[in-house]
């Protein structure tokens, strides 16, 4: 499911053809395309089954191709949302949702939004079908449809120029709205009612969309081989703490499972409710989200940092992304300029009280042994946040490029075995 741009609303639309095959009795996979942590959510809970990230720029082939096999496992179909505009990917022109489509194989949905638009539509759909021989757009689905007129409006517009299926039109509803913050969509866990408002968008879709006919279009990937069991990230440790609330949800299921492939035991804990990590654990994880949000609760989860210190006194390894990152720091100041003590592990304070975006892929690089690998181990990762850093005393632990090559800042920090920064890792550069 990839769309001319963002703004089209295909996390919506996906998430409710999801729930509408699940509907029908169909077990459904689903994947997202890119890096993206919060469209992934609402198409698990629409799906029922864990959305994996599938990422053309920053993963070797041989990770997609088993995070697809992985997924693929037990499903009647795959359902796959792609990332931003169907030719949108990295600044260095590659990780689009074509390419991915393009290397596997994988037939194309195009979603686009008819607000605004009439016959025009036609010529819109017809150079998106014809940019790339590689890239099969197999059927239409319109969005933001206002009236019967206007559907017949634009299937006529597209049947005088091309014979390619129209799935269906699908009016403007409360349901496919999904309000947003500052890192994109509000997090799936935090929406009241949210099976309901999927029921009710799977009810609009059975009502305007030929799921039947959709469901024709998909074909099994095309790849040489299938590498099994691909391990994108080493595991911090064999038993694993994980941090896992409304502020730290930002994990990738691909880095979880392959650390479960390797034999890792993972205990979810939570910081918000002032939890502390497993007294046994060997290594923690505090993935990003949305810290600085609920910096003032933090402040107050003594046990959690209690924890924290008890784990990096038992020689655990303690590992911070993004968020994670700002938690292990001594300080986060909120967006009013209020200071936060934070847990103190790291010689960092972090700032959100004037945002300023970071966001892009990034070639990364240790600058020496770390709790996450050896001498000068390489990763492919994101940046994606609006916080900044304000101090970093100790060693600095990354060297980064971007997508194209270039030289950027150092990042992140290490003081023994905790280490972290803004970055999330996603999978070896080789």
């Amino acid at each position: 499911m990839a769309a001319p741009s963002s703004g089209s609303g295909k996390t919506a639309v996906t998430a409710a053809i999801l729930r509408a095959l699940v509907r029908r009795g169909q077990s459904v996979g689903a994947f997202k395309v890119g890096p993206d942590y919060i469209d992934p959510a609402f198409h698990q809970a629409a799906s029922f089954r864990p959305c994996v990230n599938v990422d053309p720029w920053a993963m070797r082939v041989a990770t997609q191709t088993s995070i697809l096999e992985q997924a693929g496992l037990e499903v009647d179909l795959l359902v796959g949302e792609g990332v931003m505009g169907l030719f949108d990917g990295a600044t260095d022109g590659t990780g689009s949702t074509a390419d991915l489509a393009g290397t596997l194989s994988i037939p194309v949905v195009l979603v686009v939004s008819a607000k605004g638009m009439g016959a025009s539509v036609a010529a819109l759909i017809e150079g998106f079908r014809n940019h790339r021989s590689d890239v099969a757009v197999a059927g239409v689905l319109f969005n933001h449809v206002r009236t019967e007129n206007h559907a017949r409006l634009l299937r006529e517009a597209c049947e005088a120029r091309f014979a390619l299926p129209i799935l269906g039109y699908l009016p403007p509803d409360e349901a496919m709205i999904i309000p947003e913050r500052h890192l994109g969509l509000v997090q799936a866990r935090e929406l009241v009612d949210l099976d309901g408002r999927l029921d009710r968008a799977a009810a609009l879709v059975e009502r305007h969309v030929d799921l039947a006919r959709l469901a024709r279009l998909a074909r099994f990937p095309v790849v040489t081989s299938i590498s099994h069991h691909v391990v994108p990230l080493n595991p911090l440790g064999q038993r694993i703490a994980i941090a896992e609330d409304d502020a730290f949800a930002f994990a990738y299921p691909s880095t979880l499972m392959g650390w479960r492939m390797r034999g890792a035991e993972l205990i979810p804990f939570s910081p918000l409710a002032d939890q502390p990590p497993d007294p046994f654990a060997d290594a923690v994880y505090l993935p990003g989200g949305y810290p600085e949000l609920h910096a003032g609760p933090l402040a107050a989860c003594d046990r959690f940092r209690q924890g924290l210190r008890a784990a990096v006194g038992r020689d655990a390894t303690v590992y911070g992304e993004c968020g994670g990152y700002m938690a292990l720091g001594e300080t986060l100041i909120d967006r009013s300029g209020t200071s936060h003590a934070m847990a103190g592990l790291l010689p960092v304070v972090t700032s959100f009280a004037e945002p300023r975006l970071h966001l892009g892929y990034r070639r990364v690089t240790a600058h020496g042994p770390t709790p996450l690998g050896l001498p000068r181990s390489s990763w492919r990762a994101h940046e994606f946040h609006h916080a900044r850093e304000l101090e970093a005393r100790g060693p600095r632990l990354f060297a980064l490029r971007d997508a194209r090559g270039a030289t950027l800042d150092d990042a992140g920090c290490m003081a023994g075995r905790v280490c972290g920064s803004f970055i999330h890792l996603i999978d070896r550069a080789d």
